[in-house]
């Protein structure tokens, strides 16, 4: 299954949050309305599993996983010692596409994964170019030489050089780290990790 490349407010719309990294106008009035000629009729209640499958595309769109990927984070969590929903956060965070977003050197989870996947970003001042690389605590993310040339980057760096990182991030420039693994209370979650763990585990 190729990766979804469509208009991303029919996917913010059809599981009615705002799965973007961005907000609009357009977005706010239309986020209720299910995609679709019909979309305002076609609201109805949810079986015990629809509500499953719902939160489980909720994350993936977030996200930007195929299901291939997530049933992977899933089984890697349920294997782990702990709280099996804040372990499958923490690695959803940790991936470096998101780690990339978080620490402000993109604009939204989309372009840092092309920022990885193009080379443009350094681990410990070594190129990694997957996106679903999970970065350890310590671990020093920066971005290329290269890319600094880039006015798009620059404008992105300068935009963001006043904003605050989540808590479990720290940066410096055109470089940060993870400090610590991620933890429940460090994030706004929009969805039900619970139900994402009941639907596979059918």
């Amino acid at each position: 299954m190729a990766r979804y490349t469509g208009p991303k407010h029919k996917l913010a719309r059809r599981e009615g949050i705002n799965v973007l990294d961005k907000s609009s106008a357009s977005l706010k009035r239309r986020l209720n309305i299910p995609p679709g000629a019909h979309g305002k009729k076609r609201k109805r209640r949810l079986s015990e599993f629809g509500s499953q499958l719902r939160e489980k595309q909720k994350v993936k769109a977030t996200y930007g996983l195929l299901e291939k990927q997530f049933k992977r984070l899933i089984n890697e969590a349920s294997r782990k010692k702990g709280d099996t929903g804040e372990i499958l956060m923490s690695l959803l965070e940790t991936r470096l596409d998101n780690v990339v977003y978080r620490l402000g050197f993109a604009k939204s989870r989309f372009m840092a994964r092309q920022l990885v996947s193009h080379g443009h970003i350094l681990i410990n001042g070594k190129r990694v170019n997957i996106p679903s690389y999970s970065v350890k605590v310590d671990n020093v993310v920066s971005l290329s030489p290269k890319i600094m040339k880039s006015t798009n980057v620059l404008k992105i760096l300068e935009d963001e050089k006043d904003k605050e990182v989540i808590s479990f991030l720290q940066k410096k420039g055109d470089s940060g780290k993870l400090i610590r693994v991620p933890k429940m209370e460090d994030l706004q979650i929009p969805f039900n990790l619970q139900l994402i763990i009941e639907y596979y585990s059918r």
